[in-house]
């Protein structure tokens, strides 16, 4: 072991670290990876122990609970893991255990809470196996895979029921917002137990006078939690931001299911089929203007889809030119 421990007490610890030299400056910068890692799973595990309790009974939401003795437990850290003996209550009448070290650290099943937070970052953007690698290899932290799937499981259990509570801080920006563009979407996602259930996301949109846009609100929700928990949920966001912006057209966007319109209706001025959806309808169209000709049916696609795009009246005036057409055909 390459750190000693020179002085620990309830305010700080004062370590000693020995970091061996190679001929190999690669293998040197390894070796003060593993020694500064060694350094931060000794410093954890003393900080750690200091949030222990001395072992008399405690009171917890109006139970006496009495320690059942220091009992070991090993816990995973950015550095690494560390074994500790802590005290774990329980009340006289038995029941679930209490661990007061654990819950003044915020621990995650055995995760620190800082541990817990770079491995949630991480799957974000990356798949389990991959950050395990990368663990390995950039911190010198060898993990397995099904504890990288459980931590981050929890965790996103926890934001799930800690949500409801949490307020989107939409920005009074300092200048004009003449625009506001609410998109509502929902996809169907198939449960092992239950089905086909419905999964939602939504965003609020804050454009300038130039069309740019300047700040976007993300509201998603994973099936179990309904629809309507949802739209509930996003509905609010909406009034916040009408307090902030009164004055703002709102407008609304989305593709073209019944009920995403029913619910933007109540909450926007004029509604938007999005740009990829109204290009499914103009495929299906050029088709039946051109059913034998598959070059003229993409030359009338790449026409319409650039007019929709790019000039100002092309949705009503493509509308107009297919329901002529529509007419002269039956």
């Amino acid at each position: 072991m390459n750190t000693t421990i020179i002085e620990s007490n309830e305010k700080f610890v004062t370590l000693k670290i020995k970091i061996p030299y190679s001929k190999s400056f690669l293998e040197t910068e390894a070796n003060i990876q593993s020694a500064l890692n060694e350094a931060g799973t000794v410093a954890s595990g003393e900080a750690l122990k200091q949030l222990d309790t001395d072992g008399m009974p405690i009171e917890v939401e109006g139970r006496i609970m009495t320690s059942k003795g220091k009992q070991g437990k090993t816990y995973q850290t950015p550095y690494g893991s560390i074994a500790i003996n802590r005290h774990v209550y329980q009340g006289s009448t038995g029941g679930a255990t209490y661990c007061p070290l654990e819950v003044d650290a915020r621990i995650i099943i055995t995760s620190t809470p800082r541990l817990a937070k770079q491995i949630s970052h991480k799957y974000a953007e990356m798949s389990s196996v991959r950050l395990v690698e990368d663990l390995r290899e950039n911190h010198g932290r060898d993990v397995h895979r099904s504890f990288v799937q459980t931590l981050v499981e929890a965790v996103g259990s926890i934001a799930l029921s800690k949500e409801e509570d949490w307020a989107y801080r939409t920005p009074k920006l300092g200048i004009a917002i003449p625009t506001v563009s609410i998109g509502l979407d929902g996809t169907c996602m198939l449960l092992c137990d239950e089905g086909y259930r419905q999964a939602m996301v939504g965003t609020i949109s804050l454009y300038d006078q130039e069309g740019e846009r300047q700040h976007t609100t993300y509201i998603a929700a994973a099936p179990e939690y309904g629809r309507e928990t949802f739209l509930g949920r996003l509905r609010r966001e909406v009034e916040t931001v009408k307090q902030l912006y009164p004055n703002a057209h709102y407008q609304g966007l989305a593709d073209g299911a019944p009920e995403n319109w029913a619910f933007l209706n109540t909450v926007t001025d004029t509604q938007t089929l999005d740009f990829y959806h109204a290009t499914q309808y103009l495929d299906k169209a050029a088709k039946a203007i051109y059913p034998r000709d598959e070059q003229a049916q993409k030359a009338w696609m790449d026409n319409r889809c650039h007019s929709l795009k790019h000039e100002v009246g092309a949705a009503s005036r493509i509308l107009t030119e297919m329901q002529t057409i529509q007419e002269s055909v039956k």
